[in-house]
């Protein structure tokens, strides 16, 4: 059953969806590595009654059906911290969790009380070997080469593991900016590493606000039009109770 108010409900679910991805863009537009998110949504079209012209009015039932992630590179942020690394291009880091490998584009790296090579969260970040990386007490100059490869004035640690993957869209976002999946992971031939850099979040704070605000009053707008119908039915109910048979 197709009715004016089913058509504004499904139009305010949308519209409250998309301010929950709004939003959360928005908490994380100051997070490294972040990729903004927008809605896939389908709208089924009916002709209204009456309506033959080819710009008539239009019913317009919308249907949430995916999240999509903008893939785009994020600006490159200067920090002169040497455990902070960037990728210019394509590839994740890989970091080892208590559910298995997962992925990551943030570089902000550290080392935990046992010399480990670890992400913020604690994770230990993976050379090409699928090994942790470990550094010594007399370990002072860490030098990360643009293809990856970890060092200091005592030789070559390592090289970072740095992979891609073939539907990047398969990824699941998770906590601290890590991905899961399922998806085969391939190696990365010509990484480019940044040593002393971030990836910044490639969301754009003042086009995420416009579009909060235009969320906000679409969702207002749906909003009285569902109380003028509400209004429209209660009178009907009524003036056709004052009918007599």
């Amino acid at each position: 059953m197709e009715t004016p108010t089913l058509v504004a409900l499904s139009r305010q679910t949308t519209l409250r969806r998309q301010m929950d991805i709004v939003a959360n863009n928005i908490a994380n537009m100051n997070t490294s590595g972040y990729k903004g998110e927008r809605m896939m949504f389908v709208e089924h079209l009916v002709k209204s009654r009456g309506g033959e012209r080819i710009l008539g009015d239009k019913v317009s039932y919308v249907r949430d059906i995916a999240t999509m992630r903008d893939l785009s590179n994020g600006p490159l942020e200067q920090t002169g911290n040497p455990l902070d690394v960037a990728l210019e291009e394509e590839g994740y880091f890989v970091v080892q969790t208590d559910t298995g490998n997962n992925y990551t584009r943030n570089g902000r790296f550290k080392l935990d009380e046992d010399g480990q090579l670890v992400t913020t969260s604690g994770d230990p970040v993976l050379s090409d070997g699928g090994q942790p990386f470990f550094f010594a007490p007399g370990d002072t100059k860490i030098s990360v080469a643009r293809d990856g490869t970890v060092s200091t004035q005592n030789g070559v640690l390592g090289k970072l593991a740095i992979v891609k993957f073939d539907d990047e869209h398969r990824l699941r976002p998770g906590a601290g900016g890590l991905y899961d999946t399922e998806e085969t992971a391939t190696p990365v031939e010509n990484p480019t590493v940044a040593q002393g850099m971030l990836e910044g979040s490639n969301v754009q704070p003042v086009i995420e606000m416009s579009r909060m605000i235009q969320v906000h009053r679409a969702y207002d707008a749906v909003k009285g039009f569902v109380e003028k119908e509400d209004d429209r039915m209660k009178k009907m109910i009524r003036d056709l109770s004052q009918v007599q048979v």
